[in-house]
């Protein structure tokens, strides 16, 4: 009540928003359950569904929070931002690119370009997860009808980084050490770096000696086996 007195007499409830915050709420409530179910160790699957639900809550906060402009671009709004601005030019990375096209002596990015820190190369951890969730809920706590537009964008924002942990964190883990399959089992007696039981049985395969029975290729369903060939000809009339 005290934010719709401070905007004024003239103030009215957007039409949605009581739902859209009914609905942003019921969605955390969701999420935070599935986030305190966790422990360490938690197999990926677990963090799938937590992915989910605060994937949800994100596009019920983008929902309710302003349309972001990035570039400050009216063409671009959404477009990739440009790490080296020359003075006196825009973010946008389109359009600079055709600039500098038209004006060949402009500056062009250079190869050491400024990147986006990776979280210090550290990995996504459960920890980090309740971290930035506590945040989420800090923000959420304070959030009603009366509430600017800035802190639903400042929401939604910490909603997406929360979801980016989860998101990594339901991804298979490499336990077998093989980039073709993070996710496979692994042989305890094998040598260090061929525990991948896939790759172990692909190499069983390949060495084996002509003639040696194989399985036959799993045939892909809706795909049309080749015809078999008939050793005896079939009798006339039958």
């Amino acid at each position: 009540m005290a934010g719709q007195e401070q905007q004024g007499k003239g103030y009215s409830v957007p039409t949605g928003l009581p739902y859209a915050l009914k609905e942003l709420h019921s969605r955390l409530s969701s999420a935070s359950d599935l986030v305190k179910d966790l422990y360490d160790g938690a197999h990926p699957a677990e963090y799938e569904p937590v992915a989910d639900t605060l994937y949800s809550a994100y596009r019920t906060a983008t929902e309710l929070a302003p349309a972001r402009n990035v570039t400050g671009c009216k063409e671009h709004p959404d477009g990739a931002v440009d790490p080296t601005v020359p003075d006196g030019w825009g973010r946008c990375l389109i359009c600079n690119h055709r600039r500098r096209l038209a004006e060949r002596g402009a500056p062009t990015p250079e190869d050491d370009v400024p990147r986006l820190p990776e979280r210090d190369g550290r990995q996504a951890t459960l920890g980090m997860l309740n971290e930035q969730f506590a945040l989420v809920n800090e923000r959420a706590f304070t959030l009603g009808t009366g509430s600017k537009p800035e802190e639903f964008a400042a929401l939604a924002e910490t909603l997406h980084r929360a979801f980016v942990l989860a998101r990594e964190l339901s991804r298979p883990r490499n336990s077998s050490g093989c980039s073709l399959h993070p996710g496979a089992p692994v042989d305890p007696d094998a040598p260090p770096g061929e525990e991948c039981m896939f790759c172990a049985g692909r190499r069983r395969q390949a060495s084996r000696a002509p003639g040696t029975p194989q399985m036959l290729p799993r045939i892909p369903r809706g795909e049309r086996r080749m015809p078999l060939r008939r050793r005896f000809e079939r009798p006339p009339g039958l």
